[in-house]
């Protein structure tokens, strides 16, 4: 007999321009559960999301919380009904105290102290009842990400959630830190409140779920409990075809050394040292893996790699030889090809159209322009051919880059980089925020790669990730090399020791 409803959406439509995003969605999540809901990129799950929690509205459809019919027009209003919602990026003013994050927008009036001691209270309370545990006078900018989440989670309790919503929770935690995240959740639910998981991870999914709704192309596909399912059947159920969930990798066979550093430093726009004297090689025919908790200096050093960020210090040599300059254009035409970690503000121009961001810091090259203008047609058909390599959806080369989902943009930032055949591609995050199917296709690019005796310096949050591509793995702790494992000798478990400084 199924429980008592939580949230109901039922008939929810909801168009942007020609895009219909939500086609008639209903679903139903239990009071006292934890929901997963999964799809791929585009699938629409994110948007009804919003919609149950005020940031859209719907063009059709309903909601009902409790069994009553709501309308939500803003946040506000979600509030009010109980629902609180975790956003990926975290709404924190680092500069405030944790007990002023949680404050901020219900003061309660114009005296400050009588609100601060209340929220004072309530923090600890829910702290013992959760095991939420924070220090309310630290700033939130001194505190790891398990923590900075833990005060978003505390910010909806205190304004009275009874049902949370957590999109991509785990994205920016180590294993520990999703561990304690897990048993808060399931605590959660053993004192009656509910718990909506958006997640690409099937893994969690299996492991932390009572329930989960499969989206695709905008509509509802299937609702499983999850004991009663796999992970095989909902990929499936995700992609609508049988997918890989590991690709076959055969040894490395490592060749010569194509990049060598030593004694890297790097500082960021404030002057504080980001890369603290890091020491690394990475050969042909091998993938070299550095996984960290972001923020830890993984970033600046592929930005200095890539010559997009000045070292302040240490030396870099490409097959043996220093580059002339350490800039982007001087290292492509050192056979270095860059992949960066966000890909929207610096892979891309999402105003131009696909075609154009198909070439950005190739558009030099004299396949692309005539004797005056750039050819038009050679570019048009360039992209399209990177699109029916790499399945970009819709083939569309004049279509604005902004107009493609994350997983579409990011398959044609990799087409743009890998089909220049590179002796040395440094990419980042290459799989962040895409879908599962897309997941499996960027894996065995990369494979290929390296499997052309090309070399890989891959960043990622995603052990998983690192575990499934690495052949030797790097973890950075506050900018420097903490230690080397082979990935015979490593799991999940011990990356995430050794990322939290105590392996």
């Amino acid at each position: 007999m199924a429980g008592e409803p939580a949230l109901e959406v039922v008939g929810i439509d909801k168009w942007f321009g020609a895009n219909h995003a939500n086609r008639g969605v209903s679903l139903r999540v239990e009071r006292g559960t934890i929901h997963g809901i999964i799809g791929e990129n585009g699938a629409g799950k994110s948007t009804i999301m919003n919609i149950v929690y005020g940031f859209l509205r719907p063009d059709a459809g309903e909601i009902r919380v409790g069994g009553r019919r709501v309308t939500i027009t803003g946040p506000r209003d979600a509030m009010a009904c109980g629902i609180g919602m975790v956003h990926q990026h975290f709404m924190l003013v680092d500069t405030f105290t944790v007990l002023e994050n949680v404050l901020l927008g219900v003061e309660g009036g114009a005296r400050l102290r009588p609100g601060l001691e209340r929220a004072r209270a309530d923090l600890l309370r829910l702290e013992r009842e959760f095991g939420l545990e924070v220090e309310p006078d630290r700033p939130v900018g001194d505190l790891p990400v398990g923590a900075r989440q833990r005060v978003e989670i505390l910010k909806a309790l205190h304004r009275g959630a009874e049902l949370l919503i957590l999109d991509e929770p785990t994205g920016v935690l180590t294993p520990q830190e999703a561990d304690h995240l897990f048993r808060v959740l399931r605590a959660l639910t053993a004192a009656g409140r509910t718990v909506i998981l958006i997640t690409h991870k099937l893994r969690e999914i299996m492991e932390l779920t009572d329930a989960v709704t499969v989206m695709r192309a905008g509509r509802v596909v299937a609702r499983r409990a999850t004991a009663a399912t796999g992970r095989e059947e909902l990929a499936e159920l995700m992609v609508g075809r049988k997918v890989p969930l590991r690709v076959d990798k055969r040894p490395a066979a490592p060749g010569p050394v194509v990049l060598a550093v030593e004694g890297l430093r790097v500082t960021d726009g404030a002057g504080v040292e980001r890369v603290r004297g890091v020491d690394l090689t990475v050969r042909a025919g091998e993938i070299v893996g550095i996984a960290g908790v972001s923020g830890n200096g993984q970033s600046e050093l592929l930005e200095a790699l890539a010559g997009m960020r000045p070292a302040a210090a240490g030396t870099v040599r490409l097959g043996g030889a220093p580059p002339a300059r350490l800039d982007p254009r001087a290292l492509r035409r050192r056979g270095v090809a860059h992949v960066p970690e966000d890909r929207q503000r610096v892979g891309l121009v999402t105003a131009f159209a696909a075609r154009e961001s198909a070439i950005l810091g190739y558009h030099d090259d004299a396949a692309y322009n005539g004797r005056v203008l750039m050819d038009g047609r050679a570019v048009r058909a360039h992209c399209a051919g990177l699109m029916d390599a790499y399945d970009v959806r819709p083939r569309a080369p004049d279509l604005p880059t902004a107009g493609f989902s994350g997983g579409n943009q990011q398959k044609l930032v990799l087409a743009r980089e890998i089909e220049r055949n590179p002796d040395l591609l440094l990419v980042g995050q290459p799989t962040r925020g895409v879908d599962i199917g897309a997941i499996a296709f960027i894996h065995k690019r990369l494979l290929a790669l390296r499997d052309a005796g090309k070399a890989i310096l891959l960043v990622s949050a995603e052990l998983e990730e690192i575990l499934t591509l690495a052949d030797r793995i790097l973890v950075m702790v506050d900018g420097r090399i903490a230690g080397e494992v082979a990935p015979a000798d490593a799991d999940e478990r011990r990356l995430g020791l050794m990322m939290a400084g105590a392996g």
